[in-house]
């Protein structure tokens, strides 16, 4: 019996070992150990490419065992180990993880999760050594963790294993993304350069712009609400631009959390940036499915921006739904086959008008809506999700006179500084993400800071959660001052971005 190892994707990422037998017997060819259909139907392609190699199939019964037998396995990389097990029947194998899905002409082609699984075997071994087909190899090899070897065909893979100069299908390589990083505290991160939408096509809003100034550093939720045309959309678009540089751990999440969504992923500084309509369903937006748990919307925001344009108007169902993933920062999407948890730290950007025809706050057009129909319109929000709202920015109407102000290069660049002021003092998490068990070390309040929260929580009837959401958009404003400490001017600017009862 011979082996190679392989992985599978079920409940979280398994280590399979492809084992074969030839024994004696009616001459046939199957795969046992709770194999899918993609697998089962793995034999028809592994005959008909190895019979165009001219390999002839010996009298026997070829047996192949995906183990261990009990877990569910799913996907077509198995192809390549399957092939290389039959080909190479007599030889023994250094061990090596082996991936790819084969075409007809003994081609080696890659899938859409593999690269998650290569993702996630970095983190389950301290080194590993993978064969995978060549148009992969590039994402593979910046993966840590990974030596990485690549096979164009059938042909290379069995050169690799009979060879003894295997280090001719090493892939080593750079990312031209990753040429000239950011080095923060000896760990590098890649900037964000291309402005594809610029703050600068904004007239006026110079208090929207600060809001997604702090919003962007500290990772802080916020909603805007003003009239038809006054920008809320424009700020929320532009937003993804000026956040901070991301690390590869990031970025090579990002890209896992895109191929789990069957996606072709490519490398880039920009982080996800995902704006549903406001009629999709709640599966498409948090995932699940009635066989697996699909990733959704949430999830695909990781690290970036979550963008909900006429909030008002998503069901009830879907705006409840939000308190878990904005709260935790994970979702977990459990059904009877699967349960998969997904992380959710992202920015929840939501966009709404003051009443139903737009027109409250406009000094140019009157308000048509009745009393009743604007609490109706207002009472879609509950208490509870606008208690998990950091920054709340009523739009001012445009005028003719309001000109452009700041770009956002020079936003980003406010948001670098204040970024690696954050790391320098050892900081991991971004502000808004903070556990309440860190506001001691990381929020220290000046005198004068701690007495006007005192005021402002007899005033205000403040929450806990929503002391401690001043307290980390307030160490957020300090950030951008370079303040160790969290001064009174701080506190007053979060507090002034609270939503008012």
């Amino acid at each position: 019996m011979k082996k190679l190892k392989c992985l599978s994707l079920s409940d979280e990422i398994d280590i399979i070992e492809v084992e074969s037998t030839f024994t004696r017997g009616l001459p046939g060819f199957s795969i046992v150990g709770l194999a899918n259909t993609a697998i089962k139907e793995s034999t028809e392609r592994i005959k008909a490419c190895l019979m165009s190699k001219n390999f002839a199939f010996p009298a026997q019964k070829i047996t192949i065992n995906l183990s261990p037998s009990g877990i569910p396995k799913q996907g077509s990389h198995f192809d390549l180990a399957i092939a290389i097990l039959i080909l190479l029947q007599k030889q023994d194998f250094k061990e090596c993880f082996v991936f790819g899905e084969l075409g007809l002409d003994g081609s080696v082609k890659s899938t859409n999760e593999l690269f998650s699984l290569l993702l996630f075997l970095s983190t389950k071994l301290e080194k590993a050594e993978v064969l995978v087909p060549f148009s992969l190899a590039a994402k593979a090899s910046m993966i840590p963790n990974l030596k990485v070897y690549a096979v164009n065909n059938l042909d290379e893979a069995l050169e690799f294993f009979t060879s003894e100069q295997r280090e001719k299908f090493l892939y080593s390589s750079t990312h031209p993304l990753f040429a000239n990083p950011i080095f923060i505290k000896e760990k590098a991160y890649i900037q964000n350069t291309d402005f594809a939408f610029d703050f600068k096509d904004i007239k006026g809003q110079e208090n929207a712009k600060f809001a997604c100034l702090i919003a962007a550093l500290g990772m802080h939720n916020i909603l805007f609400e003003g009239s038809p045309g006054s920008g809320k959309s424009m700020c929320a678009k532009r937003l993804v631009y000026i956040m901070p540089p991301q690390s590869l751990n990031e970025i090579l999440a990002a890209n896992a959390y895109e191929s789990l969504n069957s996606k072709e992923c490519e490398f880039s500084s920009q982080r996800a940036f995902r704006n549903p309509h406001h009629t999709s369903t709640r599966a498409s937006i948090f995932g699940g499915g009635t066989r697996g748990a699909k990733i959704g919307e949430v999830a695909l925001a990781n690290g970036g921006v979550l963008f909900f344009d006429e909030f008002p108007h998503f069901s009830k169902n879907v705006i409840e739904s939000l308190r878990e993933p904005l709260e935790d920062n994970q979702i977990l999407i459990s059904r009877v086959n699967s349960k998969v948890r997904y992380e959710t730290k992202f920015i929840f950007v939501a966009a709404q008008n003051p009443c139903p025809c737009g027109n409250l706050f406009s000094h140019k057009l009157n308000c048509k809506c009745s009393e009743l129909e604007i609490k109706r319109y207002k009472n879609r929000i509950s208490a509870a999700i606008l208690d998990r709202i950091d920054l709340y920015v009523a739009m001012d109407e445009v005028r003719s006179e309001d000109k452009s102000s700041f770009s956002s290069k020079e936003l980003s660049d406010r948001v670098l500084q204040g970024f690696i002021f954050q790391k320098q003092r050892g900081q991991t998490e971004f502000n808004a993400k903070l556990k309440d068990e860190d506001l001691k070390h990381f929020c220290v309040l000046s005198k004068e800071a701690l007495s006007t929260l005192e005021l402002a929580i007899a005033r205000f009837k403040l929450s806990q959660r929503a002391i401690n959401k001043s307290l980390k958009v307030a160490r957020t404003c300090a950030d951008l001052k370079q303040s160790e400490i969290i001064e009174k001017e701080h506190l007053l600017e979060a507090l002034s971005f609270r939503i008012k009862a």
